[in-house]
């Protein structure tokens, strides 16, 4: 069986005369197409403008040669004395060879003879007209009736022709024919065109330079921009900004690039330090542990077992330090989330009073000696219920740790308002201003557990619900602290 051979490929198709335009112009520079685009934008004005004002002079000279054609007078009659020929070739011979001069340089006179069709001058006549068959029109023309229309000489150049009727006496009606040469307004117009091309020619390559200038003047910013991010790139050094000059969009533009560069530098600067401060916090219970397990191991090497109640002791120190470890951990997986997300699925309608009720539930078994005064109204707002939980606990053990034994912890829910107040030693005024700072801790509360990080994720969940916290003393000029948590929302879920 023979198999015929597949058909040649087609060879590919050359790209288009616009698609390599296109090609071109987007492989330029920005500066180039910017140049391209006013020089372009110039030189289509300025071929639109001599082409109006070379159409206006035309029409303003071929205007004025018709209006002093009409205004010439009218020959009524063919002179008694004439030259005849039996067509404008064979004028020359009809008139001695003397119809390149005639009386007038500006209009030349003819009559033609409706009976014979020859063509008669006058003694001194100018240069023969070429006649067309559509001439013949003028026979039917009233007296004060002419024609112009755009003609020839019988030697080709150009004129302007007004026809009229004549009488002929004896030789029959004729027309008359007065033409006016027009070759001086075509070379006008074409030493115009040749000017308003140099000056066009001229003007265009002047907007390319301009538009050159304008162009680089116009980018400079943008390149200063460009510098700053290579920089960037080039260093790491987040936090370059560039100057700003105006309010137009290359100044919003840099403006906008300088707010980036800051807000990553600042980024950054908490990324860095909260590093810092993690690894501070997560030495000293790894220190601890390592201390304890180093001891255990040397009590095993040495063969002297430690005491049943030491070896408990420890075994309990290192489930607390493993406990604490834990929780910071925990805190700084909070933590490393964005300040300020967008609304993202795990934003939904909560209920704050059950929020509240489970967390009062659970500090209850962390102060079992202490007492809590609840009162809550229904509240729903749009958040992260486990985030919105942990930071009304940690509320809550906040208080829990600083109130005094058997003391009372108020907690209030009234319109989207949650208030956890205890009775303990309050804070300082001049610290107020760091209680929700990472890794913060009072100087007085050193030697208390926690790593500083409980308010700062308060803070950054309520935030996240679009709400806001504050921590001050209590309102009422007594002992404690007071903390708000103030949530938008409704007393009926949405």
């Amino acid at each position: 069986m023979s198999t015929v051979p597949p058909p040649p490929l087609a060879p590919p198709r050359a790209p288009g005369r616009r698609a390599r335009a296109v090609h071109w112009y987007r492989s330029r520079s920005l500066r180039g197409r910017l140049t391209f685009l006013s020089a372009a934008a110039v030189a289509v004005a300025i071929a639109m403008s001599a082409l109006a004002c070379w159409f206006i002079v035309e029409r303003q000279l071929y205007g004025q040669v018709r209006t002093e054609l009409l205004d010439a007078p009218t020959p009524r009659a063919v002179p008694s004395v004439v030259y005849c020929a039996n067509s404008p070739q064979e004028a020359p011979t009809a008139q001695g060879g003397s119809s390149s001069e005639g009386s007038n340089p500006l209009r030349d006179l003819q009559f033609v003879l409706a009976n014979t069709g020859q063509v008669c001058f006058p003694i001194r006549a100018g240069r023969a007209i070429a006649i067309e068959p559509s001439d013949a029109q003028g026979y039917h023309l009233k007296p004060g009736q002419t024609i112009v229309r755009d003609g020839y000489y019988a030697n080709g150049d150009p004129a302007i022709i007004r026809i009229s009727a004549a009488q002929g006496h004896n030789l029959g009606p004729a027309i008359a024919m007065v033409a006016t040469p027009t070759k001086s307004v075509e070379d006008s117009l074409q030493g115009l065109a040749v000017l308003l091309g140099a000056v066009s020619l001229g003007g265009i390559l002047l907007a390319a330079v301009a538009g050159r200038l304008v162009a680089h003047s116009s980018l400079k910013p943008v390149d200063q921009l460009t510098d700053a991010v290579e920089h960037i790139a080039r260093t790491e050094e987040v936090g370059t900004t560039i100057p700003v000059h105006g309010d137009d969009e290359i100044a919003r533009l840099s403006t906008s690039f300088n707010s980036m560069s800051t807000a990553l530098a600042n980024s950054r600067e908490r990324q860095t330090r909260l590093i810092a401060d993690a690894g501070h916090e997560l030495r000293t219970p790894l220190t601890s542990l390592r201390t304890n397990v180093d001891l255990l191991i040397r009590s095993n090497d040495t063969g002297r077992p430690l005491p049943a109640a030491t070896k408990t002791k420890l075994l309990g120190n290192m489930k607390a330090q493993m406990q604490e470890l834990t929780v910071l951990i925990g805190d700084l997986l909070q933590l490393s989330r964005p300040d300020t997300p967008k609304a993202g699925p795990n934003l939904t309608v909560v209920a704050l009073h059950e929020i509240a009720g489970r967390a009062v539930e659970r500090a209850k078994l962390r102060g079992p000696g202490l007492v809590f005064e609840v009162s809550t109204e229904p509240w729903y707002a749009h958040g992260d219920a486990a985030g919105l939980e942990r930071a009304v606990i940690n509320l809550l053990d906040n208080a829990v740790k600083y109130s005094p034994p058997g003391g009372t912890i108020d907690v209030r829910l009234h319109q989207g308002v949650l208030t956890v107040r205890d009775h303990g030693p309050g804070i300082p005024p001049d610290e107020l201003q760091y209680v929700f700072d990472r890794f913060w801790r009072s100087p007085s509360s050193r030697q208390l557990p926690g790593s500083g990080l409980g308010l700062s994720i308060v803070a950054q969940s309520v935030r996240e619900a679009g709400g806001e916290v504050t921590l001050g003393p209590a309102g009422d000029g007594g002992p404690g602290a007071l903390a708000t948590v103030r949530l938008p929302g409704g007393p009926a879920p949405e």
